[in-house]
């Protein structure tokens, strides 16, 4: 019985080594091409991500010159060199993505992002423009709402931002930037209401608790509001208060506002220290 046993084992061990051959080398080496696949994926990714910028913009260049027809490293170098600050460069490296068959309507858009990060608000615009009305993404619409405030259209820039907003499962930083559209335009009100909104999405984005301050300082409201944060930020908006108090005169709440962020911050806080000093001098 053991021995019947024993070769159907090895009659079985036959059939799936005969199989396994009858595969072929052609699934073995789509395999193989497959797991490479993956991993230059995921390298990419990392170097998009984590990786030090400069590391980023070695490795796709290294990319592009073993691989010159493909697009994916021209757009790893683009998005590499706006992470590493180099946005002249990145604009150059975003036409030459766009100068590729395979370019698509969201590089178009990469460029226009590109442009406004060199402060060409004309270029981005024209840009933006040949962008296909189908193309509706949220990136698409915070840039046309970005390029809409630059030239004071504060109609089309609000209609771009809600927009953009209802575009995105992540939109505190638009409402943040909506925020800061409407207070510089004087509308204090209305910015409050965004910051906060913003603020209720991301309780950890403090740009936009500083804003919240700016707008209700604007209004010369100087009590913070009553929103999550630390210690050391609770320093922080009492001294842009502060300072926003004694710009617009309330000089006494100015210098009452900078003691408290001193006296709150749990280390020293040396420019609070040298904006009370100078009151008093």
């Amino acid at each position: 019985m053991r021995q019947r046993f024993a070769t159907a084992l090895l009659i079985g061990g036959s059939l799936i080594l005969s199989g396994c051959n009858a595969l072929g080398n052609a699934d073995v080496s789509r395999a193989v091409a497959n797991a490479e696949a993956a991993e230059a994926d995921s390298i990419r990714d990392i170097m998009l991500t984590v990786a030090d910028p400069r590391e980023a913009v070695t490795y796709f260049n290294r990319q592009i010159s073993e691989s010159p027809s493909d697009i994916e490293p021209k757009r790893g170098l683009a998005r590499s060199l706006v992470r590493a600050g180099r946005q002249s460069e990145a604009v150059l490296a975003w036409r030459k993505v766009m100068d590729h068959p395979d370019a698509e309507d969201a590089d178009t858009v990469e460029l226009a992002d590109a442009l406004i990060r060199t402060s060409d608000w004309n270029g981005a615009k024209a840009v933006l423009d040949s962008v296909p009305p189908t193309h509706e993404t949220f990136k698409r619409y915070r840039l046309e709402a970005m390029v809409a405030d630059s030239n004071r259209q504060w109609t089309r820039a609000d209609s771009f931002y809600e927009t953009a907003v209802d575009l995105t499962t992540t939109p505190a930083g638009v409402l943040n930037n909506w925020g800061y559209s409407k207070l510089t335009r004087g509308d204090g009100a209305a910015a409050e209401r965004l910051f906060t909104e913003a603020i209720t999405y991301d309780q950890g984005l403090f740009t936009a608790k500083n804003n919240l301050v700016l707008a209700r300082a604007s209004r010369r409201t100087y009590a913070l509001p009553i929103i999550p944060m630390t210690q050391e930020e609770r320093a922080q908006l009492l001294h842009t208060a502060g300072l926003a108090a004694v710009k617009q005169g309330d000089v006494d709440i100015g210098r009452s506002l900078l003691q408290d962020a001193i006296d709150t911050h749990p280390r020293h806080f040396e420019p609070a220290v040298r904006a009370l000093q100078a009151l008093d001098a």
